[in-house]
């Protein structure tokens, strides 16, 4: 019997509605599930065939520490997704990367450390012209939308007081314009396992405008499921693809979320690639946790 740890954090638990499905599809399949939290020092990595990252949610706040703990975690167990690529992924200066391949993203900026907030603002908004009629503020180690927030064209004080608090911290920005088909049609989540499409969900807007950012672990989500369109099956298999092939030495990644969000020009364009701790949204996708438990199984199969 394989056991598997679902890495999670204890704020978490409570939280994580992938993590019954998921344990249950395991069990049906023949192996052992336990919830374990990541910054448990008593945990024993090697009692495991396999440490696959759930809701480790609070990694966030202590980058490095994580960082840490995946790389001796990955010594003593397979760890899934792998630790280049969580290495690679944990930080939205990737979506540059991603950008320079030609995957078409939804356009940023990101402001470093040391710079200006105004100025940087001023040169962002110069950039998008008047269409950025709103724009996003948020860290480029962020989850959940904590710590982001939407921001009116006429809000610039109250922006650079944002982005002045977060470099502040040593935190590097992204700034990208606000694509206002979020408040109407929301944002396509596509779900992959093993490189192959399970199923997709609609994630209502998150970020309100004048709201404050969520001091909670993630913000409220409005869920449902919702078919993807062929453009946006193409170009999520375009950002797949378009990983660095340093990162793929295992194979593609276990599972992966893609984040589209539709332009103004009627395209889609790349928001996120959750390749580290996203949830999956087993519920809205029949026989999924199924799908995730067998591409994982047979991976430790192959081993």
């Amino acid at each position: 019997m394989k056991r598997i740890a679902l890495v999670t954090t204890r704020a978490a638990r409570a939280l994580d509605d992938d993590f019954g499905p998921l344990a249950d599809a395991l069990s049906a399949a023949g192996a052992e599930a336990s919830a374990v939290d990541w910054g448990d020092p008593g945990a024993d990595w090697h009692a495991f065939d396999a440490a696959v990252l759930r809701a480790t949610w609070d990694y966030t706040e202590r980058l490095a520490e994580f960082l840490g703990w995946a790389e001796r975690a990955s010594a003593a167990t397979r760890l899934l997704n792998p630790l280049p690529l969580v290495r690679w992924n944990t930080d939205k200066h990737y979506l540059a990367e991603l950008a320079g391949a030609g995957v078409p993203c939804v356009p940023g900026r990101f402001v470093e450390p040391g710079m200006d907030a105004a100025a940087a603002l001023a040169g962002f908004l110069e950039g998008e012209g008047a269409d950025a009629v709103e724009f996003v503020v948020k860290p480029a180690i962020g989850a959940g939308s904590r710590d982001a927030r939407r921001h009116a064209r006429g809000q610039v004080a109250q922006a650079i007081t944002h982005i002045g608090r977060l470099l502040g911290e040593r935190r590097s920005v992204l700034l990208q314009p606000y694509l206002a088909s979020v408040d109407t049609q929301g944002e396509t989540a596509m779900m992959f396992f093993d490189g192959a499409f399970s199923h997709a969900i609609r994630k209502g807007a998150l970020l309100r405008p004048g709201e404050a950012s969520t001091e909670a672990l993630f913000a409220a989500e409005d869920i449902a499921p919702r078919p993807p369109t062929p453009m946006e099956h193409a170009l999520a298999r375009r950002a797949l693809a378009a990983l660095p092939a340093h990162l793929l030495e295992q194979g593609a990644p276990l599972y992966a979320r893609v984040d589209l969000i539709q332009a103004a020009d009627g395209m889609p364009r790349l928001l996120e690639l959750e390749l580290t701790e996203p949830s999956l949204f087993f519920a809205h996708g029949a026989g999924s946790a199924d799908r995730c438990a067998a591409a994982l199984l047979r991976r430790l199969v192959k081993e």
